[in-house]
């Protein structure tokens, strides 16, 4: 296959490569993000073994398929973006490690709980599924946060890549505030999770477990976008031609102060991204109020695509920026594969992307229903 003939130009294939990848981004935080917040809620509003029960189950049957968004993002990554997925999994090599390690804890706390009935036992696993909700959910906003702020890392005249910074250096003071705020909003999501799909006398906390992250999210958020305003950001100086090879080093970037709202003042639109967020937590807010859970869990599924989105388009065309070496940043229009290899994955993905959300739909239509103690005790054997 000639890629001259191809029906898309490279630099559309590279726009739609980056849209599908916040798409995989955007499906990874809403969907095994509500799980992900029930497990660090899990010592906050279940006190008693069958709360907890119940609140297990409650995700039992979806958690690993919606891990499945976590692994296409990384499979898309390695294929699309070989030089992001080689720089960003060399550079966060102990992040990935500490996120990996917290994820493995799921599978066995979900799997080993049950087996005794000692207060101890359980009470080990509930902590280590509370490791694997809350640790992961503080990474990844850290290791966003890290993005605006660069990363230390550059290329040699040979393309080879070179890192000095340590993982200590990843936990600073605006990258906490951003892991913060991620664990803020996944709470949000995880709790309407919980008042839409359980029972029990716990749903009151759970109720106020969701205002209180509501609540902090929107705090949270808007210091990070005052800092952000403030903050000097990445700026290409020039026309960058989007038909070049793959060479970062083929441009000059430059930091300037308010750099990243550069693109909310060139497209207004996008101001709808962080609107959304906003809404989507008031939204959220008031249909908990009302008791309207389901409302509410798709309100507050809305504000974290959208907080995502945000950090995106700030971010565009910067996929990773260079703390060290800001002419090696790598953009969307740098750092991808062939356009052959681009076209040939959009294929795939268009034939399999639909049949995947439609299976997680069904899945999701059959598994309807709430959860409360009474069916945990008639099911006790067979759920965890």
């Amino acid at each position: 296959m000639n890629p001259a003939h191809l029906p898309l130009d490279y630099e559309s294939l590279r726009l739609i490569w980056w849209g599908l990848l916040g798409v995989l981004l955007i499906g990874f935080a809403v969907m095994d993000g509500f799980d992900m917040g029930i497990g660090t809620l899990l010592p906050i509003v279940a006190r008693t073994d069958m709360e907890r029960r119940v609140l297990i189950n409650s995700i039992g049957p979806v958690w690993e398929g919606n891990q499945v968004w976590f692994i296409l993002g990384g499979g898309a990554a390695f294929a699309a973006l070989p030089i992001l997925y080689a720089v960003a999994f060399s550079g966060f090599y102990f992040a990935m490690l500490l996120v990996l390690m917290a994820f493995i804890l799921r599978p066995v706390g979900f799997d080993y709980r049950n087996k005794l009935a000692h207060g101890w036992w359980r009470g080990a696993w509930d902590v280590a599924l509370f490791i694997g909700g809350f640790v992961p959910s503080l990474v990844f906003g850290v290791a966003f946060g890290n993005l605006f702020q660069g990363v230390p890392f550059g290329f040699d005249d040979d393309l080879r890549s070179h890192y000095e910074g340590g993982f200590w250096a990843l936990l600073n003071p605006f990258a906490l505030l951003c892991g913060l705020t991620s664990v803020a909003m996944l709470c949000m999501h995880g709790a309407n999770y919980v008042l839409m799909k359980t029972e029990g006398a716990f749903v009151p906390r759970a109720r106020k477990a969701g205002v209180v992250a509501t609540l902090l999210l929107v705090v949270l958020l808007s210091v990070a976008g005052v800092w952000v305003s403030g903050m000097k950001g990445f700026v290409i100086n020039g026309e960058l031609a989007h038909d070049l090879s793959s060479n970062p080093l083929h441009k000059k970037v430059e930091l300037v102060a308010g750099g990243w709202m550069h693109n909310y003042r060139q497209y207004p639109w996008m101001m709808l991204a962080p609107a959304l967020t906003y809404m989507g937590a008031a939204l959220s807010l008031l249909m908990v109020v009302k008791k309207r859970y389901g409302s509410a869990f798709v309100a507050s599924a809305v504000s974290v695509a959208a907080v995502i989105a945000t950090a995106g388009l700030s971010l565009f065309p910067f996929l990773l920026p260079s703390s060290l070496d800001a002419n090696s940043s790598l953009t969307v229009w740098d750092a991808s594969s062939s356009k052959l290899t681009l076209f040939i994955m959009l294929l795939a993905a268009l034939v399999f992307m639909p049949i995947v959300m439609a299976y997680t739909a069904w899945v999701y239509r059959v598994l309807r229903g709430k959860i409360s103690e009474q069916y945990i005790q008639d099911n006790t054997h067979s759920l965890y």
